[in-house]
């Protein structure tokens, strides 16, 4: 995804190891750099050899940071993907290809350009729910299903590498880390597993929830990861030795959904409380709760910066929050029902939402102004993605079809 910062990659006691570099105070008109040799004179990793290619990656990044947009979507097909409502849609990195899920027991792999199937997952005996690229790499696939399995599966072959068995019960969302070495599998049996992606088995299963868990999600570290859970809390996990480090206890009804800012050092948690709340993610301490909502929180991201913080709720609007003064600055309100699904572009200047009125909406992220009103759909969209680039959109809809918008 796109954020401002990049991730160097080092191999330590033959380990290979990740550290992202943040770049929050790029501008278009920065000097380049000069900012890279302050980053180096703090970054032992940053040598003189790769010096150049630093510089290279950190204009490319302030070009995107320039280019002007006032690109308005259309709708490029519609595609009538399962015979049975979707359960979800997801892009790799590129945005060059896309997965949907559905009640049919079955994911597909389909050509965003073309809009052509490109492979069908078959195996699964019940409804394939959680779909995910290893992105940024995007050469396999994770699928999780209420048949309690989870596959992992080629992306350029469509075979089936490995079956994980041992949850107990329907598998309901799922997520691998950055680095592509682990898949997680969050459950209804109130459990997580953590599974090693090349020897396909089991590494850790991560109790304590006293029920179902319905979000997960790693740092880019790759070292911690949090389970969200309908038992009101949140668990912060080290992903090494499966143990719990934190708890984080305040919501007061179900958690929807969780998620850790870029940097690594906040948490944000959406509830059917109506509330959001702000975490310390090393010390799981509450540094906050975002009120406001009228209805139940279903969905909460951060903008890839971690400075902006959306929600989506059923009361049917979206609101932005400053994740550093932690006020409201943008109401998103137009919407005529729920709001199931809420994300930022990479550049982290729009917002879109996902409503079971049967539009998904573009706005305007600092000011909360609708920009663009998606329709096409005949029922309620519960998914939306943005491709790399910010220049693709794809939703996913109870009407059994998929619509892919430039």
């Amino acid at each position: 995804f796109f954020f401002k910062g990049i991730i160097l990659e080092y191999e330590e006691g033959g380990e290979s190891k990740t550290r992202p570099i943040d770049l929050l105070d790029l501008k278009p008109d920065t000097d380049v750099t000069a900012l890279v040799e302050e980053i180096r004179k703090g970054e032992p990793l940053i040598t003189a050899a790769c010096v150049e290619h630093v510089i290279l990656l950190v204009q490319r990044l302030q070009q995107k940071l320039g280019e002007k947009e006032n690109h308005k979507f259309s709708l490029f097909k519609v595609l009538r993907t399962h015979v049975l409502p979707l359960t979800n849609v997801a892009f790799n990195k590129s945005g060059s290809r896309f997965i949907t899920g559905s009640y049919d027991r079955t994911c597909k792999l389909w050509d965003t350009a073309s809009g052509e199937e490109l492979h069908t997952l078959e195996g699964h005996k019940n409804v394939v729910y959680a779909i995910a690229f290893n992105n940024p790499y995007g050469d396999k696939i994770a699928t999780g299903s209420f048949d309690k399995t989870c596959k992992l599966w080629s992306t350029e072959t469509g075979k089936c590498y490995h079956t994980f068995r041992g949850h107990s019960a329907e598998i309901v969302c799922l997520s691998f880390n950055l680095q592509s070495t682990v898949v997680a599998t969050g459950s209804m049996d109130t459990t997580a597993k953590l599974w090693d992606i090349e020897k396909g088995e089991v590494v850790a299963t991560l109790s304590g929830h006293s029920a179902e868990i319905i979000a997960l999600s790693f740092n880019t570290t790759g070292d911690k990861i949090i389970t969200g859970s309908f038992d009101h809390t949140v668990a912060v996990w080290d992903v090494g030795t499966g143990r719990r480090l934190h708890t984080l206890i305040g919501h007061r009804a179900e958690i929807s959904s969780a998620q850790f800012n870029w940097d690594c050092s906040l948490i944000v948690t959406g509830s059917m409380d109506k509330t959001c709340m702000l975490w310390n993610a090393v010390t799981g301490t509450h540094v906050a709760t975002l009120a406001g909502h009228r209805d139940e929180i279903l969905d909460v991201c951060f903008d890839y910066t971690g400075q902006r913080i959306a929600t989506a709720s059923a009361d049917g609007s979206a609101r932005v929050y400053d994740a550093q003064t932690k006020k409201c600055i943008a109401k998103l309100e137009g919407h005529g029902s729920e709001i199931s699904k809420v994300c930022f572009n990479p550049k982290g200047n729009f917002i879109l939402t996902a409503s079971s009125d049967k539009t998904a909406r573009l706005w305007d992220a600092a000011t909360g102004h609708c920009l663009q009103i998606l329709e096409g759909h005949t029922d309620e969209i519960f998914s939306c993605a943005f491709n790399y680039k910010g220049d693709t959109i794809i939703t996913g809809s109870k009407d059994n079809s998929c619509c892919i918008w430039h």
